[in-house]
């Protein structure tokens, strides 16, 4: 192990139960409002059913919590205070006892704060571990590296994020070797290899992101020799230049001043790369050339999403391991220092060392990894956004194989997870599940329902920030339910419409579009039938947006629940030495923002 400093201390199990306790208690009220579908707000009467308030109260208490909250930390208001560590017993009366309807909108937003992630005081701040990973040393990395010239602004804030911390715990171990599941078009394989030098497997189950992936590596390794050479010439060019310009001056005392500064600019811990196209030259002139170039725009090239704007980023992307050099050759042996010689010769030895291989393999709890990997050794398990029973099979992988050192899983795509107590009365084959993990919530034999975790991938932060919800869609979708209803005499419609609203101009269009699409004969419906329910539910409208909002406000909890249900399931594990939910995105860039984090204890 790496030398570093000691793990930060984190709650056990017992405490996380105590917490999960009161999180039950809780949803047992509150999730009859997730589970509720949208599709069937007006055909089930849903808002009359669970909310006992008009829909104007609800928004206007809602809207100035999401902004109050936003403003203020939770920690300072007295009634969250008063109950921690004694439950939702301390909130007031948020339903009623006998109608089980909503009866105060203010304490169910405040219980449902008090039960996310950040205010349970379950979360490990990202830069505490990355402090712990590394102890005293310096994280390999360069400042002016800049993922989004390669891909997304969302894709590179979480791939920069959660490469660090990999990197990190990669070090922590002093191992090589990265498994990526569900690694899908391959950025974060392809950043961890490049940029961090580590070997790489992105395994996802589709062939044709395997297919991809691949292709973008190639693409990048084909950019990478052009800018390469072009990086070269331009800097030859340059150089020639200043050195016969400084010939002609006589600038000796100058250049003896520029060294002395130069011996103290981090710029002079980057040398390397740029001696090794022109050795002859001294550090102080190449100093200058990288920082005279690294204001120029010397190469621009755009190709799928594919596009570097600055050589020299590229080339601190790229280390030169991991790239096929195209100037070493061109270099007689003769000028070449002996400092890079060496480099060059420990290049050769380590070409292996950080390769990204995709591969193509669909993933369950009893994967056998040697059949996939070949070459398995001592390793991390990682995953961003793996989708559905992904997420849990990835941890149970985690735990059931002894090369694996450490896992950090970001999850998504809740609504996909198989739930083992959803149908209680069914049958099933099917032994290991991807919700509930741990024995606490197994014993309860707990279940959220579909909607519920379809729920839980709302973005409360998005809506927060003024990024609302498509009411109007929702609403439209909502209404064509009960016209299928009264006029076709269909009470349950599972097929899906898709995405008929983006492409309809108007509420009739709407309606008719997706008729068609449900195959139902739109012709039956003439056009003043079709604006009367339109009509009729308008002034209805802002009971949905109320409702979507309940939702939202909810979301949160739901997520703590599946992700408490992971972290208790890794503490259960002997073998795990450390664990812990780390917040490592902007939630509002990228809402799915928490990774679980498990170490195993060392042999």
């Amino acid at each position: 192990m790496a030398a570093s400093g000691p793990l930060p201390g984190n709650q056990d199990l017992s405490t996380l139960h105590a917490k999960l306790q009161g999180l039950l208690q809780f949803l047992r009220e509150a999730l009859g409002i997730s589970n509720a579908h949208t599709v069937d707000f007006y055909t089930e009467s849903v808002w009359e059913q669970l909310i006992d308030l008009p829909p104007e109260t609800v928004l206007k208490v809602l809207k100035k919590f999401t902004a109050e909250a936003e403003a203020r930390p939770l920690k300072e208001r007295p009634l969250v205070e008063a109950a921690r560590g004694a439950g939702i017993t301390h909130f007031p009366k948020i339903f009623c006892e006998t109608s089980q309807r909503l009866v105060s909108v203010e304490a169910f937003a405040l219980a449902a704060k008090y039960y996310s992630i950040q205010n349970l005081g379950i979360c490990m701040p990202f830069e505490q571990l990355l402090v712990a990973l590394r102890g005293n040393q310096k994280q390999k990395t360069d400042e002016n590296v800049k993922p989004q010239e390669f891909m997304n602004l969302k894709k590179s804030h979480e791939v920069q994020a959660m490469s660090e911390l990999i990197s990190s715990m990669a070090d922590y171990y002093r191992i090589k070797q990265v498994i990526d599941l569900g690694s899908g078009k391959g950025y974060l394989s392809s950043y961890l290899s490049l940029k961090y030098g580590l070997k790489v497997y992105g395994i996802d189950s589709s062939n044709t992101n395997t297919h991809g992936a691949q292709e973008r590596n190639r693409k990048l390794k084909k950019h990478w020799k052009v800018y390469h050479t072009q990086s070269k010439l331009d800097v030859s060019e340059l150089a020639l230049k200043m050195a016969k310009e400084k010939k002609m001056q006589g600038q000796n005392k100058n250049e003896e001043d520029i060294e002395g500064i130069c011996n103290n600019n981090p710029v002079n811990q980057e040398m390397m790369c740029t001696s090794a196209f022109l050795p002859d030259f001294s550090s102080s002139v190449i100093s200058n050339i990288r920082t005279q170039m690294e204001n120029l725009r010397v190469y621009s090239h755009q190709e799928g999403n594919l596009c570097f704007e600055n050589a020299f980023s590229l080339t601190d992307l790229l280390p030169i391991n991991a790239i096929e050099s195209t100037s070493s050759s061109q270099i007689p042996k003769n000028k070449m220092s002996e400092e890079n010689k060496g480099r060059r010769k420990t290049t050769s030895k380590s070409n292996e060392s950080n390769i990204y291989s995709p591969l193509t393999s669909f993933i369950t709890a009893d994967s056998e990894l040697h059949d996939i990997i070949k070459d398995l050794e001592d390793c991390l398990m990682v995953g961003l956004h793996t989708c559905g029973d992904l997420a849990p099979n990835t941890l149970r992988i985690f735990t059931s194989n002894s090369e694996i050192k450490g896992v950090c899983s970001v999850g998504c795509c809740y609504h996909l997870l198989s739930e083992e107590f959803e149908n209680p009365h069914k049958e099933y084959t099917q032994e290991k599940w991807g919700f509930p993990m741990c024995h606490y919530l197994k014993e309860e034999r707990w279940c959220c329902g579909r909607n519920a975790r379809m729920s839980a991938c709302l973005a409360l932060e998005r809506v927060a920030v003024g990024q609302g919800l498509p009411t109007e869609s929702l609403f439209y979708r909502a209404v064509l339910q009960d016209i299928i209803k009264d006029c076709y005499g269909i009470t349950k419609c599972d097929r899906h419409v898709g995405k008929i609203y983006s492409k309809s101009s108007s509420f009739l269009d709407y309606i008719r579009k997706s008729l068609k699409k449900l195959g139902l004969d739109e012709s039956k419906l003439p056009e003043k039938t079709i604006m009367d329910y339109y009509e009729k539910y308008k002034p209805r409208m802002n009971e949905l947006e109320a409702f979507n909002m309940l939702k939202v406000v909810l979301a949160p909890c739901i997520e703590t629940l599946i992700l408490l249900d992971r972290l208790c399931y890794l503490k259960e594990q002997e073998d795990v030495a450390w664990s812990a939910l780390v917040k490592l995105f902007d939630p509002v860039q990228s809402p799915r923002c928490y990774a679980v984090i498990a170490l195993k204890r060392q042999r």
